[in-house]
């Protein structure tokens, strides 16, 4: 790994299955820095850019320089030559160097949002050696690597923001002997999205992050909640795989272990007659569950947007899926209040469902009102988007002094690429002195 000067640019790289997110960051000098009771901000955001459509084309690009001048800025644009997630990085760094005029050659380190971590502790520099041995890393590493030669590619864990979860609560109540060889337990995710959501409450409620009690519900296609106690992983929905907890767009969720067996054999029933029974390959039951359950299968769409909508519209399917996906996350916000012993300082919603859908925000507000919460307020809640500069935004009707109410109810605008980006910076082995 060669070590960079702290006038050099971290790139943070965001993969989805058809999407690409991009951010670039210039890295501040200590003296630079701004501070809080959430830790110093070592890195100013320089620009962002998407790419989404990139499995059915005509891919659409978006560039957006945050400089005065605006330069090379798009939104929107097709571009037939983006086949594939190598092809969308090798059109961004073409338009970064031609459209922006910024020198390719800057970019010192490339930040990648890894899902499982496996027993990595700590980002990991990707090499010929860790490569291979990094579960599920994005095959657009290595493009990373050839069209940013002089860039080292960093990998950076959703899991690791976890590793506080005790062991009684990481277990599972199988052969230990196994499990360890096996490294079967609960590991968790969104990490990266947790970790800056803890930070930028942090600030919101100007008290150190060692002291916040938090439920957090990080809301999308793929959905979970976690408990941070004194500012750390408690305990969250997630476990050896994103599978586990609350379903999603196309995942099912936590299910009786037995269901898949009963959901494929010859049947199509409840049957314990062996003879019933079919080879059903390990492969094909995670497919079924990560890919054919969810409210895709209950309605048909993966657009929760379009769910709640059909919903409000009369539709029994779709606000039964509404209603499904409402009683999952009551489940757990009520479960982490015991964990927590009552002592929350807030529910915090986020995650593109969490920070975007107003019914689904009311429609959990109103059922933790029993739990000591203050009513939600209605314009706060509708009116989000107008106050989008704000990381973290109160919901509730705010608690008198002396009411005796401490819980809020917030929503925070998460950020993976800059919660990957601030860490590089912190890191100092990747950095001269």
């Amino acid at each position: 790994m060669s070590k960079a000067s702290r006038n050099d640019l971290v790139l943070s790289v965001n993969a989805g299955s058809s999407s690409l997110k991009i951010s670039l960051y210039k890295v501040l000098s200590p003296s630079e820095y701004k501070t809080s009771l959430a830790g110093p901000e070592p890195v100013e955001l320089l620009l962002t850019s998407s790419i989404s459509n990139i499995s059915s084309p005509p891919a659409k690009f978006s560039f957006k320089n945050l400089s005065g001048e605006s330069t090379g800025s798009v939104k929107g644009q097709s571009i037939n030559s983006i086949k594939d997630h190598s092809s969308a990085f090798a059109h961004f760094v073409e338009h970064l160097s031609k459209e922006a005029d910024i020198d390719r050659n800057r970019v010192a380190h490339i930040c990648h949002r890894v899902v499982h971590g496996g027993d990595y502790h700590d980002p990991v520099v990707i090499s010929d050696e860790t490569y291979h041995h990094i579960e599920k890393l994005s095959d657009l590493a290595p493009f990373c690597i050839s069209d940013l030669p002089t860039a080292n590619s960093i990998a950076f864990f959703d899991t690791t923001f976890h590793r506080s979860i005790p062991s009684h609560i990481a277990s599972y109540p199988i052969d230990q002997s196994v499990a360890k060889k096996r490294g079967l337990k609960k590991y968790g995710f969104h990490g990266l999205s947790y970790s800056f959501i803890l930070r930028a409450v942090s600030k919101f409620y100007e008290r150190p992050v060692d002291t916040l009690n938090l439920i957090v519900l990080h809301l999308g296609s793929g959905a979970s909640v976690c408990a941070i106690r004194n500012g750390k992983s408690m305990d969250t929905s997630m476990g050896l795989t994103p599978l586990n907890g609350l379903p999603g767009a196309t995942r099912s969720g936590a299910i009786d272990p037995s269901l898949i067996f009963h959901y494929t054999n010859k049947a199509g029933r409840i049957s314990h007659d062996p003879d019933m029974a079919i080879n059903l390959h390990v492969t094909q039951a995670e497919h079924i569950l990560n890919s054919e359950s969810g409210w895709k299968s209950l309605t048909g769409t993966t657009d929760f947007a379009e769910i709640t909508q059909r919903a409000g519209e009369g539709s029994e399917v779709h606000q039964m899926a509404f209603n499904l996906f409402v009683d999952r996350i009551l489940n757990y916000i009520g479960s982490y209040h015991l964990k927590l012993e009552g002592k929350v300082g807030a529910i915090v919603f986020s995650g593109g469902i969490g920070e975007r859908s107003i019914e689904l925000r009311k429609a959990v507000s109103e059922k933790v009102r029993c739990l000591g919460y203050n009513a939600l307020d209605e314009t706060k809640n509708e009116s989000l988007d107008d106050d989008k500069a704000a990381r973290v935004v109160g919901i509730d009707v705010r608690p008198e002094k002396d009411s005796g109410v401490e819980s809020r109810i917030l929503v925070c605008r998460t950020d993976e690429q800059f919660e990957m980006a601030r860490q590089c910076a912190l890191e100092d082995k990747f950095w001269h002195e």
